[in-house]
């Protein structure tokens, strides 16, 4: 292993990572060894992938010094938070500022930080058009990630900033499928009206992070957007209609409405997507599907997510 480059992946054992790890196995060049950097060794995910002959080691986001130790020794290292975990935009940066001062202390030579766009440089706070959520942000968990890419920066750690795209996984794991109305028919609900939505399969992710890391120093410095395809809401009902075998109408609802809904998060929801879908444009563009498919060329499009997930997803 000592003539391979290490690649350290923090989140190894979730969807992001997870494919990172992936994309490491499956390569066949000998250039490069995987690490998996987690919380808990002993938990099952990381005995699975201990097994599979991959190096766990114990690192901590909270920590800088843990994290700093698990990452010694590695050419590159990949950094995914969980917003979701704790719905703190604080934590969010923090845990980010964490992750570059641990890279710039081991030396990493390539860093993959998972973040995405500070929608504020597009909707002011003083811009009442989309409420502001804790004071400071307009979308926490956008916003508070965008943050802690300044410290990456600053500290000279040669990085890659990949923006990721709305997870079609979520139909499965965040109770966004389609639901049943009163009178039977399946609807799926989204506040994007017509516009297209830039989506990916959770795990294809990390299969284009690793595309990053076998391009060497090609993406260093840069924004780098995923996304396995660009779809209306619309398109995306028509297709798990096909794909579940019941009829599933898009509805579009206001931003306002999606807000309102009341489950955790969705204040930050709403505004997320009435981000995508009144910046559309520069959303779309940033994640540009021929770059993504050439980091990955095995990028799923939603038609092929539906026929290896779709029976997870639970209509209800």
């Amino acid at each position: 292993m000592s003539d391979k480059k290490i690649i350290a992946v923090v989140g190894a054992t979730g969807a992001q990572g997870g494919g990172v790890i992936r994309g490491l196995l499956a390569d066949t060049s000998g250039q490069f060894a995987a690490r998996a950097i987690t919380r808990n060794v002993s938990s099952p995910k990381a005995q699975a992938l201990a097994a599979q002959g991959v190096e766990v080691v114990s690192g901590d986001l909270d920590d800088v010094g843990t994290l700093a130790r698990a990452l010694e020794g590695a050419h590159g290292a990949y950094f995914v938070t969980n917003f979701w975990e704790h719905f703190s935009p604080i934590k969010e940066t923090t845990q980010g500022g964490n992750a570059a001062r641990a890279a710039k202390a081991a030396g990493v030579k390539h860093a993959i930080w998972s973040t995405f766009e500070d929608t504020r440089t597009f909707i002011p706070l003083s811009d009442t058009r989309m409420p502001t959520l804790h004071e400071r942000y307009k979308v926490p968990h956008f916003d508070a990630k965008a943050e802690a890419d300044a410290v990456f920066t600053e500290l000279g750690v040669p990085t890659t900033f990949l923006l990721t795209s709305f997870y079609w996984d979520n139909l499965i794991h965040f109770g966004m499928g389609p639901k049943a109305g009163p009178d039977g028919r399946y609807a799926f609900t989204l506040p994007m009206g017509d516009k297209k939505l830039p989506g990916i399969a959770a795990e294809d992710v990390g299969r284009c992070a690793f595309g990053v890391f076998q391009a060497g120093d090609t993406y260093l410095g840069q924004k780098v957007g995923v996304a396995g395809e660009h779809l209306t809401g619309t398109q995306m009902a028509q297709r798990m209609s096909e794909r579940l075998g019941v009829a599933v109408d898009y509805n579009g609802v206001p931003a306002d409405v999606y807000r309102s809904f009341g489950f955790p998060g969705a204040d930050d929801l709403g505004n997320m997507f009435q981000f995508k879908a009144d910046f559309e444009t520069e959303f779309c563009a940033m994640r540009d599907l021929a770059r993504c498919r050439s980091l990955y060329p095995g990028l799923m499009t939603f038609d092929a997510w539906l026929a290896k997930y779709g029976s997870q997803i639970a209509l209800s």
